[in-house]
């Protein structure tokens, strides 16, 4: 059975400049609200935490330690 990456959560490596996915998928999950975020979306991330966020705001929250 072939498989693709729809409605699948991607594995990524967050970088600097970008990310590198290691798992296919559409989405990630923000580590503060849960919500789904699309990976043509997706634009904040933690490098060293390793999580993606849905929104500056919850960037900051989590990055604050509110999140």
């Amino acid at each position: 059975m072939l498989m693709n990456s729809a409605d699948r959560p991607a594995m990524l490596f967050y970088q600097a400049n970008g990310f590198r996915v290691l798992s296919p998928g559409n989405h990630v999950v923000c580590a503060v609200s849960g919500d789904r975020v699309m990976l043509e979306a997706l634009r904040y991330w933690s490098v060293e935490r390793q999580e993606a966020y849905a929104s500056p705001e919850l960037a900051s929250r989590r990055l604050l330690g509110q999140g």
